[in-house]
């Protein structure tokens, strides 16, 4: 399969750079543009494009103004980036159809993390048939999981959990959004089901179990040491 583009639209090009590093090192294409009029310039002259990472204070257009534009005619994913973490600008950005809202500063590789899940999401992105971390490989299709090369029996529910932590890697992730991607839209139970089913999950996967952190207050994250 063809590398899928990305277009990067800053006007810092250390940021852009910086961004546009670590996505080809995923193995994405990148297409940059330093302001909105070029944005839209280079969106609308290649069909390609599979997901704009979109700044918002930028010359000639700003970010909201372009991403008008875009959803005009598209509906193709767009991260939101802004210096500024104002309620009023992240209502604003999914009234306008933003998938993410990313303030700065932030990690390139949460951005990487967060482009991969929205990919994934609309289904740009194929599902990998094998995850590996750091000794830990789930393989979907077998529905089967080794940590350090032992097999480990997990549950179903258990198995989905470490599936969706590992594709989540390093994004903080609130028990209700576990809730809905894990359990699916339609379950009403207790959000303390997750609780319990990551002490589970925890315990089988033994020292690396610690890569699932606890966000107090608010619900878990995926992340290997150092």
């Amino acid at each position: 399969m063809d590398a899928l583009k990305i277009l990067v639209v800053d006007d810092e090009s250390r940021m852009r750079k910086l961004v546009k590093d670590f996505l080809v090192k995923k193995g994405y294409e990148v297409a940059e543009a330093g302001d909105g009029e070029e944005a839209l310039e280079i969106f609308w002259g290649d069909p390609k494009i599979a997901l704009v990472i979109l700044d918002v204070m930028m010359p000639k257009l700003d970010g909201w103004e372009v991403c008008k534009q875009i959803r005009k005619q598209s509906s193709v994913p767009v991260i939101m980036l802004t210096a500024r973490a104002d309620e009023r600008d992240e209502l604003l950005g999914f009234e306008l159809g933003v998938d993410e809202y990313i303030s700065k500063p932030f990690s390139p590789k949460i951005l990487v993390a967060r482009v991969e899940a929205i990919l994934r999401r609309t289904g740009t992105l194929s599902e990998e048939t094998r995850i590996e971390c750091d000794g830990i490989v789930v393989d979907i299709v077998a529905h089967q999981v080794f940590v350090d090369g032992t097999p480990v029996e997990l549950s179903f529910k258990e198995f989905e959990l470490l599936s969706y932590f590992l594709q989540n890697q390093g994004i903080a992730l609130s028990r209700e959004k576990i809730l809905n991607n894990v359990w699916n839209y339609d379950y009403f139970g207790d959000a303390r089901t997750i609780d319990t089913h990551v002490k589970k999950l925890r315990s089988k996967l033994g020292k690396k179990g610690e890569y699932i952190r606890t966000i107090w207050g608010m619900g878990y994250k995926f992340e290997v040491n150092g």
